[in-house]
């Protein structure tokens, strides 16, 4: 073969090629563009990067889906321009209405999620491949949300409780901070949507979290907040739980071994015709009364005895 005819070859071999190769640039992972890792989202966590696809429900959502979560920073949506509620059906909205994502839909409450404080301050870390200009609007599920029920829009506020623009992508991710709600305790769900500007393509994302339950007082068991009480000796005496945290109202009337009688009552409970001084014993002794009637008659009897010698001295 002539060194024309093989370069001739090779040109026909590369045009040949150039489409599929090509596609093969455009599909792989390095040209997707993101998910958040913190929170970790479901596409991450249960994709062969994260550290949760041994889970579970991670497991239940790869046979769902029918494949792995390989590509987990490529579930974007176009040209959805802010209208993701007409856009992303109830009960997709994990998968933003993409079968290749739909294991990510399955209501279950045992999605690995991350412990987060009410009130407190979220630290998103949203890695990306490629960079986007855009904004981060960050929802979370209201009171009362069931995560063994499909998400639908109405678990969702109508606003967002945080929006981030065009934050910097600095070594592969996009960082920022918001305010939590401080309403929220259990599990929730905390659900991102980026919609770029630099591109028509909206992002979504599912983050299962979870909030301490408020603490209770001791015997407040039962959730509910009762006044302080007085602590006294009476009280003390006459609480006795019910098991859900309820406390007994104290007897009207005080037992003695608990609220013995103040000295005024005693009186005031005391016969009128009783003595002021009793004998307690028979070894008691006489009583004062008793004492004072004779030395009364001692003196009589002494008067008249010193009257009767002085008459007859006369």
């Amino acid at each position: 073969m002539s060194r024309m005819t093989a370069h001739r070859t090779a040109r026909l071999a590369a045009a040949a090629l150039s489409p599929f190769l090509l596609g093969l640039w455009a599909a792989a992972p390095a040209q997707a563009h993101g998910a958040p890792t913190d929170p970790v989202s479901r596409v991450y966590g249960c994709s062969p990067e994260g550290a949760q696809s041994g889970s579970a429900a991670c497991k239940a959502a790869v046979a769902a889906n029918g494949t792995s979560f390989a590509a987990w920073d490529n579930l974007r949506v176009a040209d959805v321009n802010g209208r993701d509620r007409q856009t992303i059906p109830d009960g997709k909205l994990c998968s933003g209405g993409l079968a290749a994502y739909k294991g990510l839909d399955l209501a279950r409450a045992d999605w690995p999620s991350t412990r987060l404080t009410p009130g407190g301050t979220l630290r998103m870390t949203y890695v990306s491949t490629i960079p986007h200009t855009g904004t981060f609007k960050l929802f979370l599920t209201k009171p009362g949300y069931d995560p063994s029920k499909p998400l639908t829009w109405s678990e969702l506020p109508e606003r967002p409780f945080a929006e981030v623009k065009d934050p910097a992508l600095t070594n592969g991710a996009y960082r920022f901070s918001a305010k939590l709600p401080a309403d929220r305790t259990g599990r929730q769900l905390l659900y991102t949507i980026w919609q770029n500007s630099s591109t028509s393509d909206t992002y979504y994302s599912c983050s299962d979290v979870v909030f301490p339950e408020p603490k209770q007082a001791a015997g407040a068991g039962s959730g509910t907040t009762k006044e302080p009480e007085k602590i006294t000796e009476e009280s003390t005496a006459n609480s006795t739980g019910t098991g859900r945290g309820e406390t007994s109202s104290p007897s009207a009337e005080p037992t003695p071994a608990t609220a013995p009688a103040s000295p005024s009552a005693s009186a005031a409970a005391t016969p009128a015709s009783s003595p002021v001084a009793e004998a307690t014993g028979a070894d008691s002794g006489p009583s004062s009364s008793m004492l004072a009637g004779g030395a009364a008659a001692v003196l009589v009897l002494t008067g008249g005895a010193a009257l009767a010698l002085r008459l007859r001295r006369r």
